[in-house]
């Protein structure tokens, strides 16, 4: 048995005509039939039954060809280690980012990426509103930060990095900056400036009725740089993260009686058929050092 046979019967198996899987082997047609003859040979028994055109796998053809995928898939992975190590082409990695987090704390994290993993590029990708971690498990991206983990699903891994609270974001030059709690009161009565992807949105805007305080935004915005550029300038204020500024000039004061908090996660598909890399980025993700 050769490693010829094992793709010639694998396409074999996947067409079930002899003809079209000859072509999509790369050999004539009475090339594939004897290696398959062959095959049988070796193993003992018929692997299909040819009835005319109607052509099927046997008992034994369908156990061969779970062994056969197996082995197919040990080497495709024993090409991947080849290509990135051996003859050095390089590992493009997918990562799609919730648009709400900042780069300024992953910074580091990702700077470490690339000086341990010199063969791979990373192509940061900003999801879009709607997007999680089914877009993972698509593979659409080979990875994710979102801002808060996915439910228990045995398909993903997930690496929680670090836990964050909602602040009140205002101008470091505002008289509030120089309180170190704001009441709520205190900030209705300041310019609302309201960031449109912001996950505690609706959270906050309940938060507020309940307490019969009315927010009314002078200004909405998906984009998270213009809305903090506003709240440096002294146009109004926001809520935000605690680590999410991406400005100077902006001070974060804790609001009186809100406690709201997420959980950034990397998320990837989980198990050994990830690309290396990503299984690489996990590790380093749980080993990290996120106190900062």
């Amino acid at each position: 048995m050769d490693l010829n046979q094992i793709r010639y019967y694998l396409n074999l198996a996947q067409a079930l005509n002899f003809t079209e899987a000859a072509r999509q082997s790369g050999v004539s047609q009475p090339s594939l039939t004897r290696a398959i003859q062959r095959l049988e040979e070796e193993l003992g028994g018929p692997l299909l039954y040819r009835d005319g055109k109607d052509t099927r796998l046997t008992a034994l053809g369908r156990d061969v060809l779970l062994e056969f995928m197996r082995i197919q898939a040990s080497l495709d992975a024993l090409s991947e280690i080849v290509d990135t190590s051996v003859v050095g082409r390089r590992r493009r990695l997918a990562i799609g980012i919730a648009t709400t987090i900042a780069p300024a704390v992953m910074a580091r994290f990702w700077r470490y990426v690339l000086t341990q993993l010199p063969m791979a590029e990373l192509q940061f990708l900003p999801m879009l509103p709607g997007e999680a971690e089914a877009e993972v498990l698509s593979g659409h991206y080979d990875m994710c930060l979102l801002t808060d983990p996915p439910r228990p699903n045995v398909k993903l891994a997930v690496v929680t990095l670090y836990r964050e609270y909602l602040r009140l974001a205002l101008a470091a030059t505002h008289p509030l900056a120089q309180k170190p709690i704001i009441t709520p009161t205190e900030m209705s009565e300041e310019p609302y400036l309201d960031r449109l992807h912001c996950e505690f949105r609706s959270t906050l805007i309940k938060h507020f009725m309940d307490r019969n305080i009315v927010m009314r935004p002078r200004v909405h915005s998906e984009r998270e740089d213009w809305v903090q550029q506003l709240v440096a300038n002294g146009a109004g204020v926001c809520a935000l993260p605690e680590r999410s500024v991406i400005v100077e000039g902006i001070a974060l004061r804790p609001v009186e009686g809100l406690d709201l908090s997420r959980e950034v996660s990397l998320v990837a598909v989980s198990g050994s058929g990830n690309p290396r890399e990503v299984r690489q980025i996990l590790t380093m993700a749980r080993q990290f050092d996120w106190s900062f």
